[in-house]
């Protein structure tokens, strides 16, 4: 087990009538992205409640203040205590979870299996730098005394949350580029020794854009590293990106998200004067660039040093250049915290 069960039970566990609030709390200060629904002094277990599940619940409509019993799965995975880690570990790989309840005979949870605690952290040699300088416009008046990247969800830092992200997957040297209220972000993340990492820094003294910024690293990287935008909360696969790019031998590998626009009116088809055809609110689906990148070390040398580059230039270079630019479809939670509608959807709080 994680631990024992009286550690458990007062970090991972919430009551059947406890709030969506309340759970966010839990899920914030445990730090596993889970938390367990129990009835009870038995720990009788109800359901499994995630980040995901949350932001879902908020999306169609929830409030903090609902029962989170709403947006449980109570068709949970569980795992019996007699079984060893390695049937835990089967399960997780075959359903694509993270966590697993042990329950005893009665349904009553006894711990938790984790697939982080079961196969340890593999330490990988890919570095990541996280773009964090900008001042987030469209965020003010929030962002006159946070940068962006360190507003609060749920209690935790947006930045925080991406480099255990990444420690998580053995990411264990992150490079944050830093500029507008550069000393904030230095302040909380120090050397990055809480955090599981080595962070370094890369001081703009002026915003040098999405790419800009590798100019300033100290050295070309010795392996592919991974690139990303400092607003996002996403559970992206890392390791399955990282295999990706080496398999395809890209020169970039880009985060894909599928995005869906509804057009809010009927759609008329034309010929000259007649309509032809009439599609009411037609949806159109498009693959976006969802601010997360895998690239080669040898694209640092195409950065100019202390000159505004963007992402899409250094893409737009390979392109031009015939080398493989490849998309790698994040599945799974992604928010890009960049307007106030989506920091509302992903948080359903003031931000403090």
């Amino acid at each position: 087990m994680l631990e024992d069960s009286k550690i458990l039970t007062e970090k991972l566990c919430v009551p059947i009538d406890a709030t969506i609030r309340q759970t966010m709390q839990v899920i914030g200060a445990a730090g596993l992205e889970i938390a367990f629904v129990v009835e009870g002094d038995t720990f009788r277990l109800v359901g499994t409640v995630s980040d995901g599940d949350i932001r879902r619940a908020l999306l169609s409509g929830a409030t903090l203040a609902d029962p989170v019993i709403g947006c449980a799965n109570r068709n949970c995975i569980t795992i019996p205590e007699t079984s060893g880690r390695s049937h835990a570990l089967d399960q997780m790989r075959a359903r694509g979870i993270s966590q697993i309840p042990i329950v005893n005979e009665f349904n009553c949870l006894v711990g938790v299996h984790s697939l982080r605690e079961i196969l340890g952290v593999y330490n990988r040699p890919n570095l990541a730098v996280i773009m964090a300088g900008g001042r987030g416009e469209r965020l003010r008046p929030l962002t006159d005394n946070v940068p962006k990247p360190m507003i609060k969800i749920a209690g935790r830092p947006i930045l925080e949350r991406l480099v255990l992200h990444l420690t998580g997957y053995g990411i264990k040297t992150i490079f944050l580029s830093v500029n507008y209220m550069s000393n904030v972000i230095q302040n909380h993340f120090g050397d990055g020794s809480k955090f599981g990492c080595v962070i370094k820094y890369l001081e703009e003294e002026q915003p040098l854009g999405t790419a800009g910024a590798l100019s300033l690293l100290p050295e070309i990287p010795s392996h592919p590293f991974i690139v990303t935008n400092g607003d996002l909360i996403t559970d992206f696969d890392v390791g399955a990106m990282l295999r990706f790019h080496q398999q395809k031998s890209n020169a970039i590998s880009i985060g894909v998200r599928q995005y869906q626009h509804t057009v809010p009116f009927g759609v008329l088809d034309m010929s000259g004067d007649l309509v032809v055809a009439v599609r009411e609110k037609p949806s159109v689906i498009c693959e976006t660039n969802a601010g997360v990148y895998v690239l080669s070390p040898a694209l640092v040398e195409r950065v100019r040093k202390d000159t505004p580059t963007t992402m899409p230039e250094l893409v737009s270079d390979c392109l031009a250049r015939n080398e493989n630019v490849g998309g790698f479809r994040i599945e799974g939670d992604w928010i890009d915290v960049g307007r106030p509608a989506d920091l509302a959807a992903a948080s359903g709080i003031s931000v403090v």
